[in-house]
Order: structure tokens, then sequence, then C-alpha cells
């Protein structure tokens, strides 16, 4: 098969490809719906009602663009954060705001750094952009702040993409550790700081917003604690001459109108927040509760899933999820070793928590017996 000779040969060299295989692919290759949705790190628990009555209301207008500045969310995030709107920039959910900035910062062969194993889809968009990407291990299940410092100053990197809360470990760093990362880092180079799960951590999680700075740039989505991940609405918040450069490159008509008008009432509504932030807790701990009940270690988690270590080694945690799969039970796991010991619950319902705790001594039993 020849490949289209059109493409610039940095697009031929690349795999057609994305970082993950969606449920409803692998509902149509399976031929049955899931059971339990348990993998993408979706809120299960669902947006504010207040949202939703706003999108519903909202439809009979979608004839209309949305406003290209995003101005109304942007006050609303504003006055919410105690800054101003200059240092905030709206996007179709973080994964759009990461590409853009990998396309503002890094050319052929520019060096980025981020941890092995660490959020895919940020490597997704260095790849494309032909960047240079440099992947530091973890150490143990985190995120190593320093090695990551210290390999962007080896490296001349452009860029450091570090997520606090981590994802696909659960783990976290307290806000000074944070706050001497960023102190360290280096002339030239950008710290992407990736707080999607930043609502869902213990109090002294996030370091305080500093807007003067530019050497971080910190991205935050709706898609977790507020249940709108099918809306696609992230934010990133920065010094105003960092977010000022996304109106280079960014698609000024990409936010969906409704979307847009969905978040500006999640975001009012603080009282779904905390009754979601309460629901994820109690998840977590029946999603350990379960894993201890089949002899499996939970590791402990500021986010909105558990990664869960199977006891051996990647082949026999694959081969769990796997029979949860066949089961009806959609999950995750981390990609790397040895991180992909383990398989990733996200925070589900009772209803949904009941199918995975039925499910899991069988797939456990079918993978020892293989």
């Amino acid at each position: 098969m020849t490949h289209d000779t059109r493409l610039t040969p940095l697009a031929a060299s690349l795999p057609a490809s994305v970082p993950f295989v969606g449920p409803e692919t692998q509902e149509r290759a399976r031929n049955a719906p899931f059971k339990a949705r348990l993998g993408a790190n979706e809120s299960a628990f669902g947006p504010s009602p207040k949202a939703i009555a706003a999108m519903q209301a909202s439809v009979a207008d979608v004839w209309q663009y949305a406003d290209p500045e995003s101005h109304d969310l942007r006050q609303a995030l504003a006055d919410n954060h105690g800054i101003s709107p200059d240092n905030i920039m709206v996007g179709e959910g973080i994964d759009t705001l990461l590409g853009l900035i990998v396309r503002l910062y890094v050319g052929q062969g520019d060096p980025v750094v981020t941890s092995a194993g660490a959020y895919p889809t940020f490597n997704y968009h260095v790849a494309s952009f032909g960047g240079d990407l440099h992947a530091v291990p973890y150490a143990g299940d985190f995120e190593d702040p320093e090695r990551l410092i210290a390999t962007a100053k080896t490296k001349n990197a452009k860029l450091i993409y570090f997520a606090n809360p981590d994802n696909p470990m659960g783990s976290w760093h307290d806000a000074s550790t944070v706050e001497r990362m960023i102190s360290a880092v280096p002339d030239g180079c950008l710290l992407v700081l990736d707080e999607a799960y930043i609502e869902l951590a213990p109090d002294g999680t996030a370091p305080r917003l500093n807007t003067d700075d530019p050497r971080v740039i910190r991205m935050r989505t709706f898609s977790k604690a507020h249940g709108m991940a099918g809306a696609r609405v992230g934010y990133a918040i920065g010094h105003a001459d960092v977010i000022s450069g996304f109106n280079k490159v960014r698609n000024h008509f990409g936010m969906n109108r409704i979307a847009q008008i969905g978040a500006l009432a999640a975001l009012a509504d603080q009282d779904w927040l905390a009754h979601v932030t309460t629901q994820v807790a109690k998840a977590r701990d029946r999603i350990a509760a379960i894993a201890y009940d089949n002899g499996l270690t939970p590791l402990p988690s500021a986010t909105n899933f558990v990664t869960v270590e199977c006891g051996r080694d990647g082949d026999f945690a694959r081969k769990v999820l796997a029979y949860l799969i066949d089961a009806g039970i959609f999950v995750r796991m981390p990609f790397v070793a040895p991180h992909d010991r383990c398989i990733r619950i996200s925070c589900g319902t009772p209803d949904q928590l009941d199918a995975f705790e039925k499910a899991l001594p069988s797939a456990l039993l079918k993978a020892m017996e293989r």
C-alpha cells in the first residue's frame, strides 16, 4: 500500500493512531454494551442539574456561533480564581489546549520533557509537531519533579509536562513541592502543569495562583469534577503574555456555544461540586475495599479513579483487564512498566461498582489459570 505523497515528510512518518481506544469502539468490537463504564475517568455522577437545565434552554439558539472570546465564561472563571480574564484561555478541553501549546513552542527537533507513562495525549501532540521527547522515570508511583527539572536543564527543553494529581497513578505532590519545581524551571522553558483533577485533591495540593510568573501554565477542565467530559471545556491559567499566544493559532470558533453556557452554570453551582467530591471519595473507598477483599492493593488517590496493583507483572494485569472487559466492565490500565502491573478503576455509581465487584473475582481466577 502506498502512502499519500501529498503529506509532509513529518506527517507521512507518523502512525495513523490515537492514544486511547474508546469504549464505544470496544463495544462495537464485542457487539455488546458495557455494564459498567469505569475506564475513562468520566464523572458517573453527571453534571450539575443547573448546568443541564441551562444547556437544554440554550438548544434553540444553537444556530448562533459561540462567542469566540468565551467572554462570559472567562470572566466568571477570573472572578472564581481572583485573577484577570487576561490570564485565562478557554478551549475545547485540555487536550486541545495542550496541542496548541506544543504548536506554539515546539518545532522540529526541539526537546520536550515528560514522565515515562504519563498522559499520552501530550506525547501525541509533541510527535505531531516533530518534537524530541525525553521521558523521565517515575520515582516509585510518583512523577519526579526534581528529575524532570534536571532533565529539562540538561536537554535545554522547551516544555516540561507534569500532572498533579497524576494520571494514571492517582498520586500527588503538595503545593510546596510544586512551587519549588516552578521556581526551578530553567530559562527558555515552560512548565505545563496539568491540574485536571485538582478539585478532587486534598487541600494543600494546588499552589497559589501567581499569574505574574511566565514559567508555568496551568491546565484545568470541566471534564472531571464538573462531569462535562462530552462538552469539551478546558481552560489554561497563566501569565497574560503566555495566554495571548493562544490567539495566534487557536480555532476561534472551536468552542461549542451550548458547552460554554453549561460550564458557566456548572461553575456557579458549588453545592453540586461539593456533592460530587463527596461521592467520589465514597467511591474511592468502595474500590479500595473491593481490591482488598480480592487480595489486591489499591494505591492512594487524589483523583476520580483508583489504581490497583494486581500483585504480579504487566502480563498478568493485562489478562485481568481483558477478562473484566469480556465480563462487560470497561476499565483501563497504565501503559508503561512497572506501572502496568496495575489496573485503573474510575469512580462509579454504586450499581457500576456492584458490577465490578461481581466480575473481579472471576477475572482474577481466569488470569491465574492462564
